[in-house]
């Protein structure tokens, strides 16, 4: 791993640059590959902490609501997401269940979660404890959240049983639209500039706490 942060290696061809000084929107490219090594963040790590925050509440509010109401012939039904992950297990689909769970609640609440530690101000002072396995965690769970796919599978499921039934959309499912939203943001944000940032400020720190006498 390497440890000077005036340096930079490339993560596609490995070619090792001088850490350049960019200026505000500036992107570092590798001269080999042109591949992507560095870019100005400038504000967006303050920026990205609101919208992880934001994405947290929608995520509490959006598994505490019914996500549609369904009236026909005078019977009432409505249920959360847990609900359906219960009903699912219950009818002896575990698999589907667990996959639901998994996909919709758990691997996208340890994003948001790990997200808001790491970018706690506190935190970007100087490596948190556990900040290496909390980065890879992050970045292994990514490819698994899919709140989208299942936003997208609700809503042909409400337009199919819209022909039969009154479906009255309830406030989970304005909470997980506009959580879709904030996620895509969330989510694209690349956590390797959260590790140069912390990874600056550490060494910087290191040195200054080297010259003192």
């Amino acid at each position: 791993m390497l440890k000077r942060p005036d340096l930079i290696v490339c993560e596609e061809c490995d070619a090792v640059y001088r850490r350049p000084v960019l200026g505000r929107g500036e992107v570092a490219h590798c001269l080999r590959c042109e591949a992507e090594l560095d870019r100005d963040t400038g504000t967006r790590l303050e920026r990205l902490l609101p919208f992880t925050v934001g994405a947290l509440v929608l995520f509490v509010l959006a598994n505490s609501f019914p996500i549609v109401t369904i009236e026909l012939q005078g019977l009432t039904s409505d249920t959360t997401l847990i609900g359906a992950v219960v009903a699912l297990a219950r009818d002896g689909m575990g698999e589907v269940a667990l996959l639901v769970m998994a996909t919709t609640l758990l691997f996208p609440l340890i994003q948001m979660l790990v997200l808001f530690y790491l970018l706690l101000p506190s935190s970007r002072q100087a490596r948190p404890p556990g900040f290496v396995f909390l980065l890879r965690m992050m970045q292994a769970a990514r490819p698994w959240g899919m709140i989208e796919v299942f936003m997208l599978g609700v809503l042909v499921a409400l337009i199919k049983l819209s022909n039969i039934a009154e479906v009255i959309p309830g406030p989970a499912l304005w909470s997980f639209g506009v959580l879709t939203v904030l996620l895509t943001v969330v989510v694209s944000f690349n956590p390797r500039y959260i590790w140069h940032v912390c990874g600056q400020r550490q060494a910087l720190r290191e040195a200054g706490e080297e010259r003192a006498p």
